[in-house]
């Protein structure tokens, strides 16, 4: 134990030797003024790679979302009574009627009516569906 708790005495004491060396060294030759200036030179490179990344997010995050939403946005003011949807929630049918913020689907063989938010609808659909074909008795 005492071997130890020496060996960490004599490696603090070289290094404050080495550090008091390197001080005394740069005040000698004077190279403190030289190791400042790149500091202003990392502030700019800094700054840079910050400007990159904020233009990264932007070209591969945010752009490509608002593209996407204003294509919804266009879907749902395009819809029209007789398209086919799916909601978001999984159900597919024809829209019978059109308000401001609802639609009013008829769905399957029964031409059963339900009445959904505009924003619930995912996608408009061109394929007929089985589920509304006339019923088979």
């Amino acid at each position: 134990m005492m071997n130890l708790m020496n060996i960490l005495a004599e490696a603090g004491e070289a290094v404050a030797v080495t550090a008091a060396e390197s001080t005394a060294a740069t005040a000698t030759t004077g190279t403190g003024a030289q190791a400042a200036a790149p500091m202003g030179g990392d502030l700019m490179m800094t700054i840079v790679m910050m400007v990159a990344m904020v233009a990264i997010f932007y070209f591969l995050l945010i752009r490509p979302q608002r593209k996407k939403d204003k294509q919804v946005k266009n879907m749902l003011a395009a819809l029209k009574v007789g398209d086919r949807i799916c909601t978001i929630g999984g159900l597919y049918g024809t829209i019978a009627a059109l308000k401001d913020d609802t639609v009013t689907l008829t769905m399957g063989s029964l031409q059963n009516t339900i009445v959904i938010a505009r924003w619930a609808i995912r996608s408009v659909e061109n394929v007929a569906l089985e589920n509304d074909t006339e019923p088979q008795i």
